[in-house]
């Protein structure tokens, strides 16, 4: 088991012939993902060699999906090009659009998120600003390196691309079911929340790390749902301990604002819903590995 995306998905690449699509469609296949197709309006009916797998392309989602059955899509295009590229696979009705684009900006994915709801939300939009979805031993949908962990029962949802691999990397020897990047923009598709309500009910999920960061209330409201709603053991880390009010600190979003949206704060409000909170990584990584030497 894994939580959306999984060893039976079927993934499109958008935008891949361009250079950032083609390079990283050539690292999921290496990772055994299933793609089965990409988009480029202009070079749709062609195909792209990488490695000896021929990947067809074609004008649209709606059409990738009508030939080849796909029920992913990752997407690499260019900020400008970022709210058509969601509005086309949200039109299409793609049950899940990963979008790996930096730099979208905040009033482009806002509009792009209201179309979704609007329509049902039958998308589930994960990032911006994110390094993807991998599901260990199974698919790899984005940017998150496939070789610094294996399969395991532990579920990962985080902000930060980097803090991912370095969870990934110190918890490798459990492994995880599925490993979720959110991104760290002001607005994004899939929050933590979300992804704590999957790793819920993923049966062959036991416990689950959460990476949040300074800025917002994410973290706090994400608090709230776990002491409502999951009974499954959840360690934390907030990044940005040290850092100063007003500063913005790496992503957009990572800004305190007066006494809110500390990792002080935070960390507060989730060990009071009963998470384990580390004030590193390393310590995060230890705390997890407690629990599940626990059970």
């Amino acid at each position: 088991m894994a939580i959306w995306l999984t060893k039976d998905s079927r993934v499109i690449v958008q935008g891949v012939t361009g250079s950032e699509g083609s390079r990283h469609t050539r690292r999921m296949l290496r990772a055994g993902t299933n793609i089965v197709g990409g988009t480029n309006p202009r070079k749709a009916g062609q195909q792209v060699d990488f490695d000896g797998v021929k990947v067809p392309v074609f004008a649209g989602v709606a059409e990738a999906m009508r030939e080849t059955g796909a029920d992913a899509s990752v997407i690499f295009v260019p900020p400008a090009f970022a709210r058509s590229a969601m509005t086309e696979a949200i039109d299409a009705q793609i049950p899940l659009a990963v979008v790996i684009t930096e730099g979208i900006p905040v009033h482009d994915t806002t509009a792009a998120w209201a179309y979704n709801v609007a329509r049902g939300s039958r998308t589930r939009i994960v990032g911006p600003n994110c390094p993807g979805v991998a599901s260990p031993g199974q698919s790899n949908a984005g940017i998150i390196p496939a070789d610094i962990t294996g399969p395991g029962r532990i579920g990962l949802v985080s902000k930060s691309g980097t803090l991912t691999y370095q969870m990934m990397y110190e918890l490798r020897d459990i492994g995880f079911s599925t490993c979720v990047g959110i991104g760290g923009d002001p607005v994004i598709g899939t929050t933590h929340i979300d992804a704590l309500a999957a790793f819920q009910n993923d049966p062959d999920t036991d416990a689950i790390v959460m990476i949040g960061e300074i800025g917002g209330d994410a973290e706090e409201r994400a608090a709230e749902f776990v002491k409502a709603n999951v009974t499954k053991p959840v360690v934390g880390y907030i990044a940005g301990f040290t850092a100063p009010p007003g500063k913005t600190m790496g992503h957009a979003g990572a800004i305190i604002s007066g006494s809110s949206g500390t990792a002080e704060a935070k960390k507060v409000a989730l060990e009071a819903a009963g998470v384990k909170v580390g004030k590193t990584p390393s310590e995060t990584a230890r705390l997890m590995r407690e629990v599940v030497t626990a059970r």
